[in-house]
């Protein structure tokens, strides 16, 4: 089973998760990065969707709606802007002022709801964890927000520490402690050379599977548990996003670690 899946980055449009090439039923990530002035038109059907601008800034315009999204030069510069557009919606994405890169995080939807932008002084933010594995998380596009299915947001872990930890799952519809979501994980590094590992496995040992983690790396997280860690002398990024029947932090810690929040 191969969890890992790579994006080089380059101008133009990537699948990179699909349903056809992943274990996922919900969550899909593509890739979008154009130059200035350039524009690429999404026409998906079934579809809902929710533009997390890596960097950069754009215009996402469609029948009835235009916004203008992106306030950050790179994914280490503050939460991110999200455009999201509802079910059977066409649109169009523009460049604005130099090259912007796109996280088009996608999931099947039942219900339209009508496009809108969720601004970067918008965004919730917060601190996760204690010592080693204390990071700064930001809620991009809460469960708060209208949506079928999706429920993503970003985090990043500095020089040795770790994240999704104590390790968590969320794979067994047992509301309220637990709820069925897919996940993707996408990184970035501070540094062309930056590394770092994710683990996937599960209680019954049918996945057990670590991956060595790089600029552009998803791995995508179908079941089980899927703590993280960064090398040390370096920076990770990861956008998270999650996508189910319900939505929200809807998880479950291992058992035999909890004590360490404990303490």
């Amino acid at each position: 089973m191969n969890l890992k899946k790579v994006y080089t980055e380059k101008y133009g449009y990537e699948r990179v998760v699909t349903a056809k090439n992943s274990s996922l039923y919900y969550a899909e990530c593509d890739m979008l990065k154009l130059a200035e002035g350039k524009s690429y038109t999404v026409d998906e059907e079934g579809k809902e969707f929710a533009l997390i601008i890596l960097f950069g800034k754009c215009t996402v315009e469609g029948e009835g709606f235009s916004f203008l999204a992106g306030s950050r030069a790179d994914v280490f510069d503050g939460a991110a802007e999200t455009v999201y557009v509802g079910k059977d919606t066409p649109f169009t994405v523009t460049a604005q002022s130099g090259d912007v890169k796109i996280a088009v995080c996608k999931a099947p939807a039942e219900k339209y709801f009508a496009p809108y932008q969720i601004k970067r002084e918008e965004v919730e933010t917060k601190t996760f964890g204690k010592g080693s594995f204390v990071r700064e998380v930001a809620f991009t596009f809460p469960e708060t927000k209208e949506a079928n299915h999706l429920y993503i947001g970003e985090f990043w872990v500095n020089d040795g520490g770790w994240a999704s930890y104590p390790p968590h799952k969320h794979d067994v519809d047992d509301l309220p402690r637990e709820g069925a979501l897919d996940e993707i994980y996408y990184f970035e590094f501070d540094k062309p050379q930056g590394f770092g590992f994710q683990a996937v496995y599960t209680p019954e040992g049918d996945i057990d599977e670590a991956y060595k983690i790089e600029n552009g790396d998803f791995v995508e997280i179908p079941r089980g548990y899927h703590p993280m860690t960064v090398a040390p002398g370096y920076k990770n990024y990861c956008l998270w996003i999650m996508a189910g029947k319900s939505r929200g932090l809807l998880s479950s810690p291992e058992e035999c670690h909890k004590w360490v929040v404990a303490n």
